[in-house]
């Protein structure tokens, strides 16, 4: 199958079965919040809920809305935010981590990760609600600004929370940087404030995250942004190498920014030589720094980054390169759908061990960002072919 084949067969399966499964099986109407996980036999679990999924799910039923999905995701994506708010909001203004299924919250701690996906729900809901536009313009404002009087770290970027620990993270940022994206192209949302914090986390990533002479990009950061010491400061994600390439080519790309595609032409070249392992061909979990496999778990999520990042190479460039980058988005697209053959169609299979079997467990919601967003971004990619 070509690429154009794998998205067509994609599509169909988010719009036909997907989407359906998670509105009716993924969204606890009794308590109006989002499900963490739904078993293999179809049916909702009664997990602790983490507090990302449910921004990460009102992204995805809001984002399906904006492109045309005909079912119900104005009640879900409603609820689900209302839920968000009435379960993890503190009185600090920042999100709490994680609920039991009663809606109790178990850990109010602060994460800067949680905070970045409350900001990526607001930008897709004021899209999709225009009559709530101007709220979530406010909300949006009111979080940046708790964020950068509470945890703004004194060069650039932000602290994991104050006071500061250790190690200071790039995957929080990469979200935050995915937020501002969205953000600065959001009709009534502060423009000048949004790019001016993408720009921010672009050049944090290019100068301090990303390796001066390897190219990778690490996970892990004492509080001057080196590589923390000991193994966690080596370790380094095929998966992100993808993610950050993906958002460097969108930022790149809107700033005439070239320094930012070789950056992510590196990244995806790292992830691709280095963590997609044979006969499996797929992309394993972690690195160390010297490219040798930390962990061969092989989770979803990696194989949608893969995928986002090979079709938008090559809707950015031309003749043999792009036909090398349709070439890996193809067998990124295979990877993917190796975790989507399941018993119940519509959910998803999370790690792949070693030996090419799957771990047997429930589906994890918060892994419908990536599929759909990946979804979405294949089809997108190849109107510019």
């Amino acid at each position: 199958m070509d690429i154009a084949g794998f998205s067509a067969t994609l599509n169909e399966w988010l719009s036909q079965t997907a989407l359906p499964l998670w509105r009716e099986k993924g969204f606890d109407a009794a308590s109006g919040g989002f499900v963490e996980t739904i078993g293999m036999d179809g049916q909702p679990t009664r997990a602790n809920r983490r507090s990302r999924v449910q921004p990460r799910q009102v992204y995805c039923f809001a984002e399906a809305g904006r492109r045309g999905w005909s079912g119900d995701w104005q009640t879900i994506a409603t609820d689900g935010l209302s839920y968000f708010d009435r379960v993890y909001l503190q009185p600090s203004g920042f999100y709490g981590a994680l609920a039991d299924a009663d809606g109790v919250l178990l850990d109010p701690s602060f994460d800067l990760y949680n905070q970045a996906f409350a900001l990526l729900a607001f930008a897709y809901l004021a899209q999709v609600f225009p009559q709530r536009s101007a709220e979530m313009a406010a909300r949006s404002n009111a979080l940046r600004g708790r964020l950068e009087a509470h945890c703004k770290h004194p060069t650039s970027g932000f602290e994991e929370d104050n006071p500061p620990r250790l190690p200071l993270c790039s995957n929080p940022h990469m979200h935050l940087f995915e937020a501002c994206l969205a953000s600065e192209t959001v009709d009534g949302f502060d423009t000048v404030a949004w790019t001016n914090l993408a720009d921010e986390i672009a050049f944090l990533c290019m100068e301090h995250f990303i390796d001066r002479e390897s190219g990778a990009l690490r996970e892990f950061f004492d509080h001057d942004w080196a590589p923390i010491p000991g193994d966690k400061g080596r370790i380094v994600e095929p998966g992100h190498q993808f993610e950050w390439a993906w958002l460097l080519l969108r930022w790149g790309e809107r700033r005439g920014n070239a320094d930012a595609l070789v950056k992510a032409r590196r990244l995806f070249g790292i992830g691709e030589q280095h963590g997609i392992v044979q006969p499996r061909d797929v992309a394993v979990m972690t690195l160390f720094d010297d490219f040798s496999v930390a962990d061969p778990i092989a989770r979803l999520w990696p194989q949608t980054e893969w995928l986002k990042a090979s079709v938008r190479f090559a809707a950015l460039t031309q003749d043999e390169e792009r036909e090398r980058y349709l070439r890996s988005a193809v067998r990124a697209a295979t990877a993917v759908q190796s975790f989507l053959d399941v018993p119940v169609n519509g959910l998803w299979r999370d790690k792949q061990k070693a030996d090419g079997s799957f771990v047997d467990e429930p589906a994890p919601a918060s892994s419908f960002y990536h599929i759909l967003c990946a979804i979405y971004e294949v089809e997108d990619c190849l109107k510019r072919l």
